[in-house]
């Protein structure tokens, strides 16, 4: 049977909520911006009027005022947002128990087996498709418009829908009518909606993969379609399977039920500095800061031990480098901290400034490794049960309660609880190599 996917994004998300706290901020510029003080001033989400100003995600504060100069600057409120996420979320599944999350403000929903909870509609709910019967246009609009009306009506939140046959076109589809549309790309149209469309639109092509592409003439998602599939094979690897096929049309990847976690392929976290990093010492003990995050969640996740470390760092001129390298399995925040070091004195000497850093695991075993001999000796064992109690005894006593030594040497990053201030959300990492990792990352 034909599937129905829908792609839901709430528009302005964290922008829109605010208004609806604050009601004298509607019909005004506005963007939800961290703090200045922190060196987190950059812009988190804007309303429709900034946006038209110019103003984008990842502006500084002033950038955004010098853009749009009566724009107002709020600060954000996680806990507004999740409780507002959960609410919409509660909508969906009227509807399906198939809601996939993909961020705080995303979801994929499976209603093709759900189409009787849905209004009558009137029109023809099929159509001849090359001698094969498809649902019609009108029907898929019918579905998402009782979906996207649904959430603003109850709520007083808009939502962009992308209705299709696939998870990949459906969110396509939700790009294509902002604020507030409905977008269907169907067995019928997807060639004279898609194709035309910029290669960067598809999932998972980043700015490498997308200069790439282009290098190759494939500027479009219709010509990345038609290329040969060896030639992009040979080029990306299996990573150039998965974008024909999303190009194409032909992912049938399931939509996960209410739930069900999404696979993770890597755990991670950044964060920018306070203050320039300027010395060895602060950077390496920034980076415990992150692996005792990044460890505790690997923990918490089940996965088992992780075998590939990553490091993100950036300048204080805003340029960006990674690199990554193997590892022995672990999940200790010690072996993550130093691997991360060693990967950051092996491409950085003094003098530097860094203004942020992130740490990120990946190649989980899923707790099948071979013991090595350290490990059966029993020395990893105790390690990582010191740890556990560790994230025990902060879950009782807060993260200051325990903490290592170098963290000493500033009392701000006693405090600095990296884990327990960052929301969860999917992410992705462009490796070293160009090549992307659709991450589910945390």
């Amino acid at each position: 049977m034909e599937r129905i996917i829908l792609h839901s994004d709430l528009n302005n998300f964290y922008a829109s909520v605010e208004r609806l706290k604050d009601s004298a901020l509607s019909g005004k510029p506005v963007a939800v911006c961290g703090s200045e003080e922190e060196r987190r001033g950059i812009v988190l989400a804007k309303s429709e009027e900034a946006k038209k100003a110019g103003v984008r995600t990842g502006d500084t504060i002033w950038q955004a005022k010098r853009k749009c100069p009566g724009i107002i600057i709020v600060g954000p409120h996680f806990d507004e947002y999740m409780a507002y996420s959960r609410k919409v979320k509660a909508i969906y599944a009227r509807y399906t128990d198939l809601v996939e999350n993909y961020g705080i403000d995303e979801c994929w929903l499976d209603v093709t087996h759900s189409t009787g909870i849905f209004p009558p509609y009137d029109g023809e709910k099929y159509v001849d498709c090359g001698g094969e019967k498809h649902f019609s246009d009108g029907f898929l609009r019918h579905i998402g418009d009782t979906v996207r009306f649904a959430v603003k009506k109850e709520l007083g939140l808009t939502v962009s829908v992308g209705v299709s046959f696939n998870k990949i076109y459906a969110k396509l589809g939700s790009d294509l009518k902002k604020p507030d549309g409905t977008s269907v790309i169907s067995r019928a149209n997807y060639k004279s909606v898609v194709y035309g469309l910029p290669v960067a639109d598809l999932l998972m092509v980043g700015s490498r993969t997308e200069a790439k592409l282009k290098d190759m003439g494939l500027s479009t998602i219709g010509r990345l379609a038609a290329a040969d599939d060896g030639l992009i094979c040979d080029k990306f690897g299996k990573f150039g399977r998965t974008l024909l096929t999303y190009a194409r049309g032909e992912d049938d990847n399931p939509v996960r039920a209410i739930g069900e976690e999404r696979d993770l392929k890597s755990i991670g976290n950044s964060m920018t500095c306070p203050k320039d990093l300027t010395s060895l010492n602060d950077v390496k003990r920034m980076l415990y800061v992150l692996a005792e995050s990044v460890a505790s969640r690997l923990r918490e996740s089940g996965l088992g031990l992780a075998d590939t470390v990553h490091l993100w760092v950036r300048d204080s001129a805003l340029n960006s480098f990674s690199v990554q390298k193997k590892v022995r399995h672990t999940a200790l925040c010690g072996e993550i901290a130093n691997h991360a070091y060693d990967l950051f004195v092996s491409k950085f000497s003094p003098p530097f400034a860094v203004r942020a850093l992130g740490i990120t695991v990946s190649g989980m075993d899923g707790g099948v490794s071979q013991l090595t001999l350290d490990e059966a000796g029993g020395s990893y064992a105790k390690r990582e049960r010191a740890e556990r109690c560790v994230d025990e005894i902060r879950k009782k006593h807060g993260y200051a309660s325990v903490q290592r030594g170098i963290m000493a040497e500033n009392a701000a990053d006693m405090h600095n609880d990296v884990k327990g201030t960052h929301l969860i959300k999917p992410a992705r990492f462009e490796d070293v190599d160009g090549g992307e990792d659709d991450g589910g990352e945390i």
